[in-house]
């Protein structure tokens, strides 16, 4: 699913119109994407949170050139978690 259709959808089961049902998305995204840089977390119960996780650094290889060595630095990584809810959800339990 694209953004197009989920804003679809999000207009079909909310009533709202497609043009509102956009700007809700685009605000959800925005607020996640500010509280994951200022370092916290969202949390949404049964659902999941977006958090961001450190990335130690690293040495890693060049695939054509094998003998190459480079050294990755650490950095931050945002990933989502899946709450109870919704793993018990998609494994129809």
């Amino acid at each position: 699913m694209n953004k197009a259709e989920l804003v679809a959808k999000m207009s079909e089961k909310s009533n709202l119109t497609k043009k509102e049902s956009e700007l809700a998305l685009n605000a959800f995204m925005k607020v996640v994407e500010e509280t994951l840089v200022a370092g916290d977390k969202v949390q949404l119960v049964g659902f999941g949170t977006f958090e961001t996780r450190e990335r130690a650094a690293r040495s890693g290889r060049n695939p054509r050139k094998p003998e190459e060595v480079i050294e990755i630095p650490a950095s931050k990584a945002p990933v989502f978690k899946a709450g109870k809810g919704l793993k018990e959800l998609v494994n129809n339990k």
